[in-house]
């Protein structure tokens, strides 16, 4: 796995990482889901990005199949996942059990 996302997946701060590519289209809509999202959580969660063509090893380590997937860490570890087009509400129930 890569050291950077290694290290931000580890912190005790929640993360919710973004998987996606430049090529798939449900992908696209998932900004607007993340920012309510942050608007919502915004010092509880960080979200990052990651695009599955530049980084496969990352989407492989994660068990990423499809995309767009949501994937929640908390110290390294998998919290929640989940793929497709995910709604706000199902992502701030996963955050609030965690929190």
């Amino acid at each position: 796995m890569n050291s950077r996302f290694n290290h931000i997946v580890k912190s005790a701060k929640p993360v919710l990482v973004d998987f996606y590519a430049d090529w798939c289209v449900p992908c696209r809509l998932m900004p607007s889901v993340l920012k309510e999202v942050k608007d919502d959580f915004r010092e509880h969660v960080r979200i990052i990005k990651v695009n599955v063509d530049h980084y496969p090893d990352i989407a492989t380590s994660c068990k990423v199949r499809n995309i767009p997937a949501i994937v929640l860490f908390q110290g390294g570890k998998i919290q929640w996942s989940g793929t497709g087009l995910q709604a706000v509400n199902d992502i701030s129930i996963a955050l609030r059990e965690i929190l």
